[in-house]
């Protein structure tokens, strides 16, 4: 059994495919880890949904920050973006269906050694208590009255987590950090303007995963979100958005030896801005 870690999809379901094909993947026996951000900006995100919900068992992902944009804009909340590409899902037939699943879905999921979140982690945490925020998250998410949650979810303060926050804001700090984080303070405080290269960080900050005595440092980080970036691979990081979206490859890295596999992205799913 082989467990592939995938970077961010994002609505280009023949990329993923090609990709499944070239590691050879058995769903019978293998196992995908999918960073988030299945949908958005590319063509195919109801394909992409339909397949991973259908894997089952055998394959885990997370929330991305375009997954809660499908999520919002289902509900009429949240502004759209131009180049949002998620009206496939919204016009389907089985639409409620693949919303309940996808809302259903981890902020965070932790096993072993390893830690699947799709932007990062604020340096004062633990990988205990990230996924213990990220269940608190979940909660909401999947509660009689999820669509309050919705209707409070998005915002940029505020911009640090305090262990004294309530409410939306306390949820509002888990999903900021989790779903869009770059860079950061080193005490905690995010910039969510900076979508550049490390070379670019804003003054004071750093990439989240550089902060000094950053608590989750003795887990391996699987992410995705940062496309800039790249692929990076460090002992305790699998940062695996290469920007297949933009041009750069689809990547998969099997956990077990940390081989990497890449396919490159299909010419009708790069965007062309």
């Amino acid at each position: 059994m082989s467990t592939y870690a995938i970077g961010d999809i994002q609505g280009c379901f023949g990329s993923f495919s090609r990709l499944l094909d070239h590691c050879r993947f058995d769903a019978a026996v293998d196992r995908l880890w999918l960073v988030g951000d299945l949908v958005n900006r590319g063509p195919r995100s109801l394909e992409t949904l339909r397949f991973v919900r259908d894997l089952g068992d055998s394959a885990v992902t997370v929330l991305g920050n375009h997954d809660l944009s499908l999520l919002m804009a289902a509900e009429g909340f949240g502004k759209r973006g131009k180049g949002d590409t998620f009206d496939d899902v919204l016009n389907a037939p089985d639409r409620e269906d693949l919303l309940f699943w996808l809302r259903h879905q981890p902020l965070c999921h932790v096993e072993g050694a390893y830690c699947l979140v799709h932007a990062g982690l604020l340096p004062q945490w633990t990988v205990v208590k990230a996924r213990a925020l990220a269940a608190e998250v979940e909660a909401a998410l999947r509660a009689p009255d999820w669509r309050e949650f919705m209707a409070h979810m998005w915002g940029s303060e505020p911009a640090a987590w305090r262990d004294d926050l309530q409410g939306w804001p306390r949820l509002r700090a888990v999903v900021n950090a989790m779903t869009r984080m770059r860079f950061c303070t080193p005490d905690g405080v995010m910039d969510f303007h900076a979508k550049g290269e490390i070379d670019n960080a804003p003054e004071g900050c750093v990439p989240w995963f550089e902060a000094p005595g950053r608590r989750s440092a003795d887990t391996v980080l699987v992410t995705g979100h940062w496309s800039a970036l790249g692929l990076k691979i460090l002992p305790n990081l699998l940062a695996l958005d290469s920007g297949c979206l933009w041009g750069g490859p689809l990547t998969a890295v099997r956990l077990e030896d940390r081989a990497v596999f890449q396919v490159p992205c299909a010419q009708e799913e790069i965007r062309a801005w």
